[in-house]
């Protein structure tokens, strides 16, 4: 998920695109221990898209553009 369609999402949006993602590292990581999972860099790039959105929801809070 690129920042610039993050930051086109509403707050509820943001919370409801966390909620998700988190879910799906979750079953990711759960993969991963039973030894299914083929691509390890999917667990990176959910986690850094988790970090993406927080950073966002910060900003916002913090009134920076």
């Amino acid at each position: 998920m690129k920042i610039k369609e993050i930051r086109t999402l509403s707050v509820s949006e943001l919370n409801e695109k966390v909620y998700l993602l988190k879910e799906e590292l979750f079953h990711l990581r759960r993969k991963q221990a039973v030894g299914q999972l083929e691509n390890g860099n999917q667990i990176s790039r959910v986690r850094k898209d988790i970090a993406r959105i927080y950073t966002v929801l910060r900003e916002r809070e913090l009134g920076i553009k």
